[in-house]
């Protein structure tokens, strides 16, 4: 399988020293990512900025159950990076061509069913999730206009899944950072001069990443190279669509889970008020950002282990998941003492508010810990999702999530309680999160070195 050289095609990563290989990967990865995170922060900022507080309040308790749906997409383009990188490292043209062609398929069945069901469900979740009365609407308006505008968003994700399993991060990178530009400046647009309030900062997303999503389709049709995407290969097969679901559906279902003791803990969060949801709106945006090295390190380490695994190259899978969770852990230790000095400064990006500025920097020094064995945890399920066990780091979610998580942040806001604190002491979600953070290393570097991952590997490759 030829392959072109340069920094717009596919890479290799069978081969050179693995370091090496995973950073040049993960560089224009983790920019590409920040530029992801840029959607929903530039929204934020606009919106609180030019709308008010309860605005951008709106816009974060939107957030959970956005996130909800959208993980089944997550969970396919997971699987479609684990089937390309494979076949990519094994060479097989035909097979790396039926696995892009099905990822395409179920990627539309998705859309369409989300874009009819999502503006359905809005309503009845957000009422649910006891969302105020006085930011209902806006919450409203901007989920219905992403939903109905999905199908941009899934397509951009799949096909920047495909990209990266191809080793190619650059150019999911320069569609990302174009159609970011576009979101930027139609936000300001809608917003400050049309003033279309939340529904045309949902707007401005849902346009820009259509246009991601055209630009990478095009790209994809110029790597005649490498596949055919024809007729055969866009060919609905059961069974190809079965072994993606099986490879995706563990990750879907570990980010669904997630999402879902979101969604539990944002009803509680709400019962702070719009103060604290506002905070913790600002702390997530921020938060994202200081989650893009690991997120970029355990995407990068999934290419890199399932090309090599393709391969047949078992040392190199361990030598990668060693140096590239070294690597990642050194740049969150970085990233956490910028944060701990020049944190109140990106909160007062959010708003002009002060006290909002000084909840929203404490809650992230609550967190700070969290962001390394979040690292750890990226990096290590990473290199297991790409040797093809999707299915441990799902149970560990499950299991880090359910039974710890949601139960022990009830418990510790139930024990704190008092005359002065009727609700609580609200800074209990952050220790409960970051609680949650840690265990999950833990178990995740327990379940690595233990082997259970090998399971899953091809019988010649198994210790």
């Amino acid at each position: 399988m030829e392959k072109k050289k340069g920094k717009f095609a596919a890479v290799d990563m069978t081969t050179g020293r693995p370091a090496a290989r995973i950073v040049n990967f993960m560089i224009p990865m983790l920019i590409g990512n920040i530029a992801q995170q840029l959607y929903n922060t530039v929204d934020s900022i606009i919106v609180g900025r030019f709308v008010g507080d309860n605005a951008l309040a709106a816009v974060g308790s939107a957030g959970p159950i956005l996130n909800l749906f959208i993980m089944l997409f997550v969970g396919i383009s997971v699987g479609a990076g684990i089937m390309v990188s494979q076949t990519f490292g094994a060479k097989d043209r035909r097979a790396l061509s039926i696995s892009i062609g099905t990822s395409i398929n179920l990627t539309l069945f998705s859309s369409l069913i989300l874009m009819v069901c999502g503006p359905l469900l809005v309503g009845p979740l957000l009422r649910l999730l006891k969302t105020p009365e006085s930011i209902y609407n806006w919450a409203w308006q901007y989920l219905v206009i992403l939903f109905v505008g999905f199908l941009g968003s899934a397509y951009y994700n799949i096909l920047g899944g495909i990209l990266r399993g191809l080793g190619d991060s650059m150019s999911a990178l320069i569609y990302l950072l174009i159609a970011t530009a576009i979101n930027t400046v139609l936000d300001y647009i809608f917003v400050r001069y049309f003033a279309m309030g939340v529904a045309g900062a949902a707007l401005a997303t849902v346009i820009a990443q259509a246009i991601s999503a055209i630009l990478s389709v095009i790209k994809l049709m110029k790597m005649k190279n490498l596949f055919d995407l024809n007729r055969e290969a866009l060919k609905i097969r059961k069974d190809k669509m079965a072994e993606l679901i099986r490879l995706g559906l563990p990750s879907g279902l570990t980010q669904a889970i997630f999402s879902m003791s979101m969604l539990i803990i944002q009803s509680l969060t709400n019962s702070f008020g719009e103060q604290y949801i506002a905070a913790n709106v600002i702390v997530m945006r921020v938060d994202g950002f200081v989650m893009m090295p690991a997120f970029s390190f355990g995407q990068a380490l999934t290419t890199f282990a399932g090309q090599n695994v393709g391969a047949g190259r078992m040392d190199r899978v361990k030598q990668g998941n060693r140096e590239g969770t070294l690597i990642g852990v050194c740049t969150s230790l970085v990233i956490a003492v910028l944060i701990f000095f020049f944190g109140r400064g990106l909160m007062s990006i959010f708003t002009k508010t002060t006290d909002l500025v000084a909840m929203s920097y404490r809650m992230m020094m609550i967190l700070m810990p969290g962001y390394i064995a979040m690292e750890i945890t990226q990096c290590v399920s990473g290199t297991m999702r790409g040797a093809g066990d999707t299915m441990t780091p799902m149970w560990i979610s499950l299991i880090n999530t359910v039974v710890i998580r949601v139960p022990l942040a009830y418990l510790m806001v139930a024990l704190t309680k008092t005359p002065e604190l009727p609700k609580g002491n609200c800074f209990m979600l952050q220790y409960s999160l970051v609680t949650t953070w840690i265990v999950g290393a833990v178990l995740n570097l327990l379940a690595y070195r233990a082997g259970l991952w090998k399971r899953y590997l091809p019988k010649g490759l198994r210790e």
